[in-house]
């Protein structure tokens, strides 16, 4: 299927909530632990960094949101990092491996270059190999692991570090 991509509107934010919230609900393939509301949402596009990217995938005959990849600048306090991007991608549980997360990624790396990134930066959590396996395929390489990095209701996660040069 051809996925339609392009950037997110505060008027997609029940679609990407509509994603990301089940995901946080279960606890299995983020470190996000709290919920978002649409209002919080909004505000999160809305307010989106200006050297940002923030990618929908759109089914193209329902026009639903089926999934989203954010690329937001590593860091803000110095200008020795604006060459990279730390990115993170959701695909609807309904949707997985039908190519939206290979179309995602297509467009962004694209968009990233024209925007002067070099570098994509992610953690993925050590147990979520379904997304360590897409990262991968995508030419991303493991150059870390960050122990008990993260704690979700009451365990402990590690994460794994992970780098792509553009």
């Amino acid at each position: 299927m051809n996925w339609i991509i392009r950037p997110a509107t505060s008027d997609d934010a029940q679609g990407v909530i509509n994603i990301l919230n089940p995901i946080i609900e279960e606890a299995k393939y983020t470190i996000l632990d709290i919920p978002f509301s649409l209002e919080e949402e909004v505000a999160f596009i809305e307010n989106f960094p200006v050297n940002g990217i923030f990618n929908l995938a759109i089914h193209p005959e329902t026009q639903k949101v089926v999934g989203f990849q954010v690329i937001e600048p590593f860091a803000t306090y110095t200008h020795a990092f604006d060459h990279v991007g730390v990115i993170g991608s959701f695909v609807d549980s309904g949707f997985m491996r039908q190519g939206i997360a290979s179309s995602l990624f297509l467009a962004s790396f694209e968009i990233a270059k024209t925007m002067g990134y070099e570098k994509l930066f992610a953690y993925v959590r050590q147990d979520n190999k379904r997304a360590l396996a897409t990262y991968l395929k995508q030419g991303f390489e493991q150059i870390g692991l960050a122990k008990k990095h993260a704690k979700i209701r009451g365990e402990y996660i590690d994460e794994i570090l992970i780098e792509k040069f553009l």
